[in-house]
């Protein structure tokens, strides 16, 4: 398993690098499939997906399309045009179709258009500001360079539980560990290409602690829903979203602190 999940996290590394260094038509190509499948993942996990695939559920691949499709044109000005229109959309499905679709069914199907493509799009965002070929990085540094030395720390020294329900293996020594850690990983990496160190560390920090968040949550709908993960796509790993559940929060909290501190 040690071996497969190694393999595993070793070629996602090589796609993340070759995507995200080219940018541009093929970062959003790679987006919009990861975001297609986790959706796909999400609606089978929260009962959109039954029985094969209904109009609800096609109304929320058409919501995350149209949304990428404003991306393209311009973010700004046509994504919240595009994240209404999927409101809409939905909204057509269920009242001309009722009583096929529950009302539970139809937020998750939203949800899944926001949770998953609307916030896995900072990525190509964040790759598209101003020296976003560095500042991109710092979605991926401060998500799984916080998960690690969180790991590594609790492992060591964790003895207070920080959420004993939900995940009783997370310390709160070790989701210290995990924001210090990033922290530090985002300061070198702002001096080995000489970017302003202060703020790396700071923006690294701040999303450190909200990928926790984003673990956290992603195991709380697991856990109402009953399943272990969310699919078995990659070997080792689960799906998209088990391993992308903290990247899918710290992404859009970076570009925007990115804006912020950083005035790009």
């Amino acid at each position: 398993m040690f071996k497969t999940r190694l393999l595993s996290g070793i070629l996602l590394v090589v796609i993340a690098l070759v995507t995200i260094i080219n940018g541009g038509a093929l970062l959003l190509a790679v987006l919009l499939g990861i975001s297609l499948i986790g959706a796909g993942e999400l609606y089978l996990a929260m009962g959109v997906h039954k029985d094969g695939y209904g109009l609800l559920e096609m109304a929320g691949y058409l919501g995350i399309l149209l949304y990428y499709g404003a991306v393209v044109l311009d973010f700004e000005r046509y994504g919240m045009m595009a994240a209404v229109l999927s409101v809409v959309l939905l909204m057509f499905v269920y009242v001309f179709t009722y009583p096929k679709y529950q009302a539970s069914q139809v937020m998750a199907a939203f949800f899944g258009i926001l949770y998953v493509g609307v916030m896995l799009s900072f990525i190509y965002l964040a790759r598209d500001l101003p020296d976003g070929k560095y500042i991109v990085w710092l979605i991926f540094i401060c998500s799984w360079g916080c998960d690690t030395c969180a790991y590594c720390v609790g492992m060591l020294i964790g003895k207070h539980k920080m959420a004993p329900v939900l995940s009783p293996k997370k310390s709160v020594e070790g989701a210290v560990g995990g924001v210090l850690g990033a922290a530090a990983l985002g300061a070198a990496y702002a001096a080995v290409f000489h970017e302003p160190a202060a703020e790396y560390a700071v923006i690294c920090a701040v999303g450190a602690l909200i990928s926790m968040v984003g673990d956290l949550a992603a195991s709380a709908i697991k856990r109402n829903q009953g399943i272990k993960d969310y699919g078995k796509l990659i070997p080792g790993h689960g799906g998209i979203l088990d391993r992308f559940d903290s990247v899918i929060f710290t992404a859009p909290v970076i570009y925007y602190m990115a804006l912020f501190l950083l005035g790009r």
